[in-house]
């Protein structure tokens, strides 16, 4: 049977600028993707250990959050399976109550972890008080959602195929011009 019960989780605080990328890019997909019946948009805030169900019950994963990647500000990276669990688990320098990889950490020690699993994390440009992306941060929406719906489609159509060496990057485009 395919596995057809996909979970896109935005992660992030809409306080704090582009932190909240990941919640404004939960509502971009909804906006201008609604209406599949394989997928469940959840906003997870800023993390709680409540999220562990919704996790382990997924066929699919996908976490959008903003991520410290050493890159201009807007860069999209993919990081998928074992590649997502070691980019999660490596730094707790988040403002979330816990750490996505303490959640991925849950998921596996009860063998509930999703086969399918990414996350697309999106280079912030600024983190301050202020409830809007930044420009930059606001350009990179479609390319991330373009790279979702990618992912949907082909574990749609491929199943047992997960993308367990995918990792991506996609740069912001030139400023001005």
């Amino acid at each position: 049977m395919p596995s057809n019960n996909t979970l896109i989780l935005g992660i992030g605080n809409t306080l704090l600028a582009d932190e909240g990328s990941g919640i404004h890019m939960l509502d971009y997909l909804q906006r201008h993707y609604p209406g599949r019946p394989d997928v469940e948009y959840l906003d997870g805030g800023t993390l709680s250990f409540t999220l562990a169900p919704w996790i382990e019950e997924a066929d699919n994963l996908i976490v959008i959050d903003a991520a410290e990647l050493d890159a201009d500000p807007g860069t999209v990276e993919v990081f998928t399976g074992e590649d997502m669990d070691r980019f999660a688990g490596k730094t707790k320098r988040s403002v979330h109550e816990v750490s996505l990889g303490d959640l991925l950490a849950i998921a596996h020690l009860t063998g509930a972890i999703p086969k399918n699993r990414v996350l697309v994390a999106i280079q912030p440009e600024k983190i301050d008080w202020g409830s809007c992306l930044s420009n930059r941060v606001k350009q990179a929406l479609p390319r991330a959602a373009s790279q979702i719906v990618g992912l949907l489609n082909n574990w749609t159509t491929q199943p047992d195929m997960p993308d367990a060496d995918l990792q991506l990057r996609y740069a912001p485009a030139p400023m001005g011009g």
